[in-house]
Formats: C-alpha cells, sequence, structure tokens
C-alpha cells in the first residue's frame, strides 16, 4: 500500500469514508497490489496514512472480513485471504472449469 498513499477519502462525497476506505483496500486486492498473504498496516498505521480516524478504519476492516477478502489473526494482524470468495457472477452449484 506505499504505492498509494496520495489517495484520501473524498469528505465531500455522499458516501461513507469507511465504505471508500474498503472500495480503495478492495480494488487494490482485486487488481492485485495487495497479493494474497499480504499483512495490512496496523489500524493507527492507516488511520494515519489516510487521514481518518481508527474507529473509520476499524469498521472498514470488519466491513472487509464480512467480505471474506481479509482475514484477522489475533496479536499477529489483518491478511489478504488465500482464497477469494465466490463472485456473484458465478453461481456456486456451477460446474468447475476444467
Amino acid at each position: 500500500m506505499a504505492d498509494d498513499r496520495d489517495w484520501s477519502p473524498d469528505l465531500t462525497s455522499h458516501v461513507y469514508v469507511y465504505l471508500q476506505v474498503v472500495h480503495h483496500i478492495a480494488e487494490q486486492i482485486r487488481t492485485g497490489r495487495l497479493p494474497a498473504g499480504a499483512r495490512l498496516p496496523a489500524e493507527r498505521d492507516l488511520a494515519e496514512q489516510y487521514g481518518v480516524a481508527v474507529n473509520t478504519i476499524r469498521r472498514a476492516v470488519r466491513d472487509l472480513r464480512d467480505q471474506g477478502l481479509v482475514i484477522t489473526v489475533p496479536v499477529k494482524g489483518t491478511f489478504v485471504r488465500a482464497e477469494q470468495p465466490p463472485t456473484d457472477d458465478t453461481p456456486e452449484d456451477a460446474p468447475a472449469a476444467d
């Protein structure tokens, strides 16, 4: 995430700030800029980087966990999940591609 330090949430947007952070981090995961297994910075570091409150980052990380994009290991940190959850484009009962 070091190469994206210039990004900051749009405080005039109608979209909640925590959701803007969620969308930004999720996009980095989807594009591979945050690869599977990558550790996210600590909450305080993320808050400083994005210029938001720590509670905003906590809510964003909780949302990312709910989406299945990251996993938090107590005392270790928050990591990008190795397996990405199925997208809405693919039905769960669809046969696997060979």
